[in-house]
This record gives structure tokens, C-alpha cells and sequence, in this order.
């Protein structure tokens, strides 16, 4: 579980590996059938994609599940089946996202491919904004509904205007203590990945934090719904949980949706699965450059090595044949 947590200026820009696939490709529309000729045009286009796009994830699977399962739509539609293929023609598809959305929750994930992915730092600091749904009188070592109840308490005297009241103590720069299960990492692990083990774990320090806004929507005891909008390093499980202690009571999550990350909205931007296809992302990308900042267009690195030190993604390469956990790299 992580945190609740530009565009292009310039259209979507090829790498050496997609040069590669573009010229295997007008070798292939001399050698081959058409069926096969279509296939390696499908997958020149899909490795010259670069930019930053949104899709919608679903409750259930993780960030990195959810990158894997878009990966493999991507390259069954390509006709890129095998990782053996790829290590044989030296193509790599990079892939990654922005901020971390928890298993449990919905919303927009915003996703980077190509050149794409080295822009969601960006995403990682930007504004998000949630919709979470909260239950008083229970607390859980997870902070969430998915959690273990590690303490009830009474909630029958809470009023709207009591949660009301303490919002104000929750907007501007706050002091925040991340959760235990969280994707914070100790010695190069998650602390999630620790406490499923049953490992001792020590509490992180309160650290700075930004609400920009939050807002009261609904009061259904022992359920309340916020719209929250925050910067990055945001849990919306923390915020909830300390809530109820505010309250003199105890409160978890039960509901979590991100309506909004960055310039990228649920509604108008994040792409559902049936349209993650090489054309619904080409046709978002070339949105890209009117969502994001001057300033966050593509630039030439001065070298790679330097430029991949100040990256902080995760992203797949599709040329690994290691097992899936190790295919997914935090740089």
C-alpha cells in the first residue's frame, strides 16, 4: 500500500529500439504477408510511443499488477508476445506510473511510456485528488477496511458539524505519520512486503504535508465522505485515521477513489481497459502536450546514466526474463 498519493510539448518521440522495429517493419512489407506486415507496423507504433497518459484502475489489483496486465494487452495487440522475442531483436518497451494507488482503491492512475516515463517525477510531487469514504468506531492495522480491527470505539455522539469542526485542523501544511503498511521502503523492501511477514517495523517520523482543500460531502453514521485534494507524499488513511482520534473515537477507510492526478481527471482522461489499445493511447497522447506545463516537455538528457539518477518510477522492460517481481524496478 502506498500513498494516496506534463504534458509533452512535442508529439509522441521514437527511441533507437523503436527505429529498430520501424525498419524491421518496411522490411517486413516486402518479405511478408499482410496479416504479418500489420503486426510489425502495430509494433513499430507501439515502440515509438512516448509521452504521459491516464487510466482508469479498478478495486482489486495493484499498481504493478494493473501495469502488467496493460503491458500485456499492449503487446498481444502488437503481436509481441514473447520475452524471448524481445531479447532476440533488442526492443525494449519502458512502462511506468506516477504515484501509487492502493489494491483497494479505484481511480485515475497516470501511466508513462517511452521517454514518457521520465516525467513522472512530476506526477509523483503534482496535486491528486480523492474521494474517501470513511467508517468511524473502528480502527485496523492497515488503516483501511482490508486491515485487521485493532480497536472499536463508541461514535454514537459524533455530529456533522463535530467532523466539520476538525477539518480545519487538516488543511494547509500538516504534520503526518505515514502508515506501517505502506510502499516506504527499509533496506530496499516495502514496509507492506515487512509486516505481511510478521516483521518488526518502526513507526516513520511525522513529515510535512500539503492539503490544499477538504471538504465534508456526506454523514451517514457511522460512514463520512471527504473530497480531499493534496500534494504528493499524501495518505488519505492516515488523514482518516487521525480523524477519528480527533473525534475522541477511531476511524478507517472504507472507500478510496483518486478523481484527479495532476492534470489528469477520472472522468475526462483516464483510459478504461477495453480502450487500452495502441490507438486510444496514441490518440491520448497526443492530448498530452495541452494537459501539462511548458516547462515539462521532453529535453535531451546530457547522458543516460545521469539522467536515470534522479528518476523515480517504476516501469517494466520487456526484454527481462526474470521472475515478474524482479521485472519491476524502483530506479
Amino acid at each position: 500500500m502506498a500513498a494516496a498519493e506534463a504534458e509533452v510539448a512535442s508529439p509522441p518521440i521514437a527511441d533507437s529500439a523503436s527505429d529498430a522495429a520501424e525498419t524491421a517493419a518496411v522490411v517486413a512489407a516486402r518479405t511478408s504477408s499482410p496479416a504479418q506486415v500489420s503486426k510489425a507496423a502495430l509494433a513499430a507504433k507501439l515502440l515509438s510511443l512516448s509521452g504521459v497518459f491516464a487510466v482508469h484502475k479498478p478495486k482489486g489489483p495493484t499498481s504493478a499488477e494493473l501495469l502488467n496486465r496493460l503491458k500485456e494487452k499492449l503487446l498481444a495487440e502488437a503481436g509481441m508476445p514473447s520475452p524471448e522475442w524481445h531479447k532476440r531483436q533488442k526492443q525494449t518497451l519502458k512502462i511506468g506510473h506516477g504515484g501509487t494507488l492502493d489494491s483497494a482503491a479505484q481511480g485515475v492512475l497516470v501511466v508513462g511510456i517511452g521517454r514518457g516515463t521520465k516525467m513522472l517525477t512530476s506526477m509523483l510531487s503534482g496535486s491528486k485528488r480523492y474521494i474517501a469514504t470513511g467508517e468511524l468506531g473502528k480502527a485496523t492495522d492497515t488503516l483501511d477496511s482490508t486491515g485487521k480491527v485493532t480497536d472499536e470505539k463508541p461514535y454514537d455522539k459524533i455530529t456533522q458539524e463535530d467532523i466539520e469542526g476538525v477539518l480545519q485542523k487538516f488543511t494547509g501544511n500538516i504534520m503526518q505519520v505515514p502508515p506501517l503498511y505502506s510502499a516506504l521502503k527499509k533496506d530496499g523492501q516495502r514496509l507492506s512486503t515487512l509486516m505481511k511477514r510478521g516483521e518488526a517495523v518502526e513507526a516513520r517520523p511525522a513529515r510535512l504535508v500539503t492539503v490544499y482543500s477538504i471538504s465534508l460531502l456526506r454523514f451517514q453514521p457511522p460512514l463520512f465522505t471527504l473530497d480531499v485534494e493534496c500534494g504528493g507524499g499524501f495518505y488519505i488513511r492516515s488523514l482518516v485515521n487521525d480523524i477519528g482520534k480527533e473525534l475522541s473515537s477511531c476511524a478507517n477507510v472504507r472507500e478510496l477513489t483518486r478523481t484527479k492526478q495532476g492534470p489528469f481527471t477520472l472522468e475526462e482522461h483516464a483510459l478504461p481497459e477495453d480502450r487500452w489499445t495502441i490507438d486510444d493511447i496514441t490518440q491520448a497522447l497526443q492530448h498530452c502536450p495541452s494537459l501539462l506545463p511548458e516547462e515539462s516537455a521532453f529535453k535531451k538528457p546530457k547522458s543516460e546514466k545521469s539522467s536515470d539518477q534522479v528518476l523515480s518510477y517504476e516501469y517494466i522492460t520487456l526484454s527481462e526474463t526474470k521472475r515478474e517481481e524482479d521485472a519491476i524496478k524502483t530506479l
